[in-house]
């Protein structure tokens, strides 16, 4: 009978998990056909960008999935609930996040170092007058090799790096040897794993500082200043038409009297008529986009776009300010770089993280306030890569525009999103350090104090608390903690 609600909760939890990787799904499918260009498509470079955006959003929707899961174990007045009294209940919710995290991470590792390489350069190679696809693939993999020996380096250094010596001094080689390798062994290559993501975590930063930055800004302004009017354009575009068509016969009337046009003429007249086509496909392009429902249902909801776009602004200068002072309580108050800057206790009053546990008691308003901020900074992100293009320092490399894009381009942008992620789990946990790690739960503090009846003697008093970094040990904590370069939890 015990079973009964741990297998209802589960039952929910993956229903709507479900639900959410359909959608996800469904998304990537979408975003990537509607950017994708027509005349250049190839369908493993189509399936590859899809899969590789959805492994970006389900790892970055797995942050709220794994706080809800640790929060709700306990009721609000920090006591277990019945399905979450067992420690072994507890152990095996915990350990199936962490098997996600361990999932989606090494699937990440695979996709930027194998996958996603292999690919682009499967299609750079490419030849319409030679179809020899043996070749393709051999060059392809001679590419990718490089990028898999990055792979293996990263790997080999983050399990052998950081293991301590052996104890022995006088052991010999061979013990030495088997005792790291021992070591590992224990460790289920977690130490390798977790150098890999934390190096792939530093360069997302700096696609973070380029793209998501830019994308923060740009977003919210161009959703209020919004696009050109249908009607608009095409009157413009109608007064073109009249204006080259003025030229035209201006042209053509020189050559009444039977006399020929000059070589200038001929050129500007050339040049008139091929501008005039220009114009007419775009006229009926634009006829057709006015009467296109979509287009109608813009214009519909252009004050809920300017709302959303007041919405972002102010997202964005909560979250600057809850970083700064995030930050800046770690700087004055941590427990120094050996703890990783772990702070224990609240010391300076971080918005973001009062407000999340203000949401608290209206349930579920925190985990959507958290699953909002999660999916901003990647709408952002595409946001932002979407009107900057693809950059190499100064030079462009690829440009992201609807029915254009090119494959290599649909790559590169998935792959960027994919760093991008790792660097948001990342900063996350600065923003809201308290409640990111404990989620919404309390504990309780047993204290006793003298009764005030006829007997003598110490009451014992519960009081609720919530989790922090001086909470007692035991506690539910997020799995996905030790993956990351984060602070330490309570175990």
């Amino acid at each position: 009978m015990a079973d009964q609600p741990l297998l209802a909760e589960s039952a929910l939890g993956w229903s709507i998990f479900t639900c959410i990787l359909l959608a996800i799904l469904a998304f990537c499918w979408v975003y990537i056909r509607k950017f994708q260009s027509r005349q250049e498509s190839e369908v493993v470079s189509t399936i590859t960008a899809i899969c590789a955006l959805a492994i970006a959003l389900i790892t970055s929707a797995l942050l709220p999935v794994d706080i809800f899961l640790v929060s709700f174990m306990k009721y609000p007045n920090g006591t277990y609930k019945e399905w979450a009294a067992n420690n072994d209940t507890r152990g095996q919710i915990e350990d199936t996040v962490l098997y996600g995290y361990y999932t989606l991470y090494s699937i990440i590792l695979f996709c930027v170092f194998l996958w996603i390489p292999f690919v682009y350069f499967y299609y750079e190679e490419r030849d319409d007058d030679n179809g020899n696809r043996c070749s393709q693939v051999k060059n392809a993999l001679k590419y990718t090799f490089g990028f898999a020996v990055v792979c293996v380096v990263l790997l080999l250094i983050g399990a052998f790096v950081p293991l301590e010596p052996p104890p022995g001094q006088n052991s010999t080689q061979w013990e030495k040897v088997q005792y790291l390798f021992e070591e590992l062994g224990s460790s289920h290559g977690l130490p390798a794993l977790s150098f890999s993501i934390s190096s792939l975590t530093l360069i997302g930063m700096l696609a973070v500082i380029t793209y998501t930055a830019y994308g923060m800004s740009v977003l919210p302004l161009n959703l209020i200043k919004g696009t050109r009017s249908v009607v608009y354009e095409r009157l413009e575009n109608t007064e073109d038409i009249d204006d080259v068509e003025h030229q035209i016969e201006k042209l053509k009337s020189k050559c009444k009297d039977g006399r020929p046009l000059s070589s200038r003429d001929r050129h500007n007249l050339q040049e008139l008529e091929g501008k005039l086509q220009v114009l007419q496909r775009r006229g009926r392009h634009l006829e057709i986009a006015e009467r296109n429902c979509c287009t109608k249902v813009g214009r519909a909801l252009r004050p809920l776009k300017i709302l959303l776009g007041v919405f972002f602004i102010l997202v964005a200068l909560l979250l600057i300010v809850a970083l700064f002072i995030s930050n800046l309580d770690k700087a004055l108050h941590s427990a120094g770089i050996s703890s990783g800057f772990i702070i224990f206790g609240t010391n300076l009053t971080n918005p973001l993280n009062e407000l999340l546990l203000a949401l608290q008691p209206v349930f579920p308003l925190d985990y959507i306030l958290i699953t909002v901020i999660t999916m901003y900074f990647v709408v952002t992100s595409m946001a932002g890569i979407r009107n900057m293009g693809i950059w190499f320092f100064w030079m462009r490399l690829y440009k992201i525009r609807p029915k254009k894009t090119r494959p290599q381009a649909l790559l590169f942008l998935c792959m960027i999103l994919l760093l991008i992620v790792l660097h948001t789990s990342y900063m996350i946990y600065s923003l809201a350090p308290q409640y990111v790690m404990y989620g919404s739960q309390k504990y309780l503090v047993q204290s006793k104090m003298p009764s005030a009846g006829a007997t003598s003697g110490n009451a014992t008093f519960g009081t609720t608390r919530t989790c922090d970094a001086d909470a007692p040990e035991g506690l539910p904590h997020r799995p996905g903690g030790v993956l990351l370069p984060r602070e330490e939890v309570c175990d």
